[in-house]
């Protein structure tokens, strides 16, 4: 897919919707994406010097641009503005009056220290939604620590429930607090974006690393709540039910899903040991919980004597939920990835042709549209800044004062 020029104006649901996101590295950005995947004009504002940090992420980087980058901040435009100086206070405050989000992930009391906050741009703008993603919200004791990923699954305990029983706290694979927190925030934006067009009026978005992260919590707050106890770590196994985790086939991991007593039932015949469905071991679910390893070990031994795809084929004429342990490589290549459309091909003025992440949600009427790759560091400020009312000669100036930078041409 090729950019489309101007294209202020975008397909999708959120048609219509202006953006401003003033945010790096990947909760903020995973917040942006989002609303630009599903039609809003985004327009991303970087910091001077250097941009979002996210840039300078140089492995992997694709003919001397971060992988990282481009992956988190295509569907955006972008403009580059010296927050610091008192015209590029001016640039962001005439841009917020026509816009309907502002988004930031700046540490908490930042954009009030530059004079940008939430009281002076609601002022200029009573409609403003101000989205703010932090590391532990814009209240109570650490309203104004900073955040990372790393920190907010420690700190909601996410970390002591991943990784294998007796093992040392594991982070998730996955950066779950940061993108967590840009959906969260999304949502957020949307449900405000609704209340706006009903009323006219604007308000705090506020969302965290540290909410988004205890969020995951789930089940094993209903335990901590119902019983008192912190749960650990379990490996790939659920914390309610068995058998519900990876097993080893003779060629790789599938995992298996036995959620239900019917499921359990048919996993026991298909597997050929129909006698499990009456072992006194293995009859309920209380009973399977209660020796997990001694049926893990019988069904481990069994399962290693087919191939992964062999017992895929198997349990799902049984109907029974199974699935196989993919590599990165084998998902993103997986023939249902991509009939969903969750590969999408962009063209770089830089990097050149990549691939990047489709669009999780799917629309029947007004579908996502992804049509640009990330943004050079300023390459759209020209077009936005006379977008927004500034003649050529105001343009040249600024650029020469250090206010503001366009990309140089490729």
């Amino acid at each position: 897919m090729k950019e489309q020029g101007q294209a202020s104006q975008k397909p999708g649901p959120l048609a219509g919707m202006r953006v401003l996101e003033l945010t790096q590295i990947m909760s903020g950005p995973t917040c942006g994406q989002m609303l630009a995947d599903m039609g809003a004009d985004v327009i991303k504002v970087e910091k001077l010097p250097g941009g979002d940090d996210a840039r300078g992420y140089r492995d992997p980087q694709v003919n001397g641009v971060s992988g990282p980058f481009m992956m988190m901040n295509r569907n955006k435009r972008g403009i580059a503005v010296n927050l610091k100086h008192e015209q590029g206070k001016h640039v962001l405050l005439r841009m917020v009056k026509e816009a309907d989000v502002l988004v930031e992930n700046f540490r908490g009391g930042t954009l009030d220290k530059l004079g940008l906050g939430y009281e002076v741009v609601s002022a200029i703008n009573p409609g403003l939604i101000y989205c703010s993603i932090s590391g532990y919200g814009r209240n109570g004791p650490y309203a104004n620590k900073g955040g990372f990923d790393l920190i907010a699954q420690g700190f909601a305990g996410l970390m002591s429930i991943t990784g294998e029983p007796g093992g040392a706290p594991a982070k998730n694979g996955n950066a779950v607090s940061d993108m967590n927190a840009g959906i969260l925030g999304a949502l957020g934006i949307v449900a405000a974006y609704v209340h706006k067009l009903k009323t006219g009026q604007g308000q705090i978005v506020d969302t965290s690393l540290s909410d988004a992260a205890l969020q995951q919590l789930y089940w094993h707050a209903a335990i901590f709540f119902a019983t008192g106890q912190s749960s650990g770590p379990t490996g790939s196994a659920h914390i309610l039910t068995a058998p519900y985790q990876a097993f080893e086939a003779s060629d790789g991991w599938i995992n298996i899903g036995g959620a239900n007593q019917a499921n359990w039932e048919r996993i026991a015949d298909v597997m050929g040991h129909p006698q499990w469905r009456e072992d006194p071991r293995f009859k309920t679910n209380s009973d399977r919980m209660a020796h997990r390893e001694e049926l893990v070990e019988l069904m481990n031994a069994v399962l290693r004597t087919r191939t992964r795809d062999e017992w895929q084929a198997a349990f799902d004429n049984a109907g029974v939920p199974a699935g196989p342990v993919h590599t990165v490589g084998e998902a993103l290549s997986h023939p249902q990835t991509l009939a969903r459309g969750m590969v999408v091909e962009l063209e770089h003025p830089q990097a050149g042709p990549t691939r990047a992440l489709g669009c999780p949600i799917h629309f029947s009427a007004t579908p996502a549209h992804i049509s640009r790759p990330a943004p050079m560091l300023g390459q759209h400020t020209r077009e936005l800044l006379h977008q927004h009312g500034y003649s050529h000669a105001e343009i040249d100036a600024l650029i020469a004062q250090g206010v503001v930078q366009d990309s140089p041409p490729v």
